[in-house]
């Protein structure tokens, strides 16, 4: 298949820190990424990470004839039946408070296990989804937050084999290690193909 070389995506989100996340990743194919334009919002109606990664980047592509890229991701905790998920970042209005709700929706429970996934997809100018992957990281959720890196959950979000919090991880490590670092390591090999150069 002859697909046109890339040279800017738009990421498909309004996150400047999403963006620079996206180009740690991408930097060595050579791509500009540029943040989707304020006034383009896209609802999310997905019911799976995936479907909003699909919709936000098909969306985002076809309104501004462009390669897009977008990520869906969030927290599934066991003993929530997989609650937050897809309204991770809606749980409440600031990471603090998401992390104390979800603390005290756990307090009692045994089956700490949880799982971070990411959910990425590429769309071409016509608004199709060319590339779409999954990454997804197991670990535990900690009694209290630990550490001061990171976003979001990371401070609960707790990798037994290493004995850390994301929070507590250098970011080279946590590149490697997180259900983003897994999505991006899926996704490039194809990448690759698309690279300008």
């Amino acid at each position: 298949m002859d697909i046109p070389q890339p040279p800017t995506i738009v990421v498909a989100t309004g996150n400047p820190g999403k963006l620079i996340e996206m180009q740690v990743y991408l930097d060595a194919l050579g791509w500009q990424l540029q943040l989707k334009p304020d006034h383009l919002e896209v609802e999310e109606t997905g019911t799976t990470f995936l479907e909003n990664a699909r919709l936000k980047a098909a969306t985002v592509a076809k309104a501004l004839n462009q390669w897009a890229i977008a990520d869906d991701s969030g927290l599934a905790v066991t003993a929530l039946g997989g609650a937050p998920g897809i309204y991770s970042a809606r749980y409440a209005d600031s990471d603090a408070a998401r992390i104390d709700r979800l603390l005290k929706e756990l307090e009692g429970q045994s089956d700490r296990s949880a799982q971070f996934i990411c959910a990425l997809a590429l769309a071409n100018p016509a608004g199709e989804v060319v590339l779409e992957t999954k990454g997804i990281c197991h670990g535990e959720i900690l009694l209290t937050p630990r550490g001061s890196g990171g976003f979001g959950y990371d401070p609960i979000f707790y990798l037994p084999s290493l004995g850390k919090s994301f929070a507590e991880m250098q970011p080279s490590q946590k590149e490697a290690l997180s259900h983003r670092g897994i999505a991006f390591s899926q996704l490039m090999p194809h990448l690759k193909e698309l690279s300008p150069g």
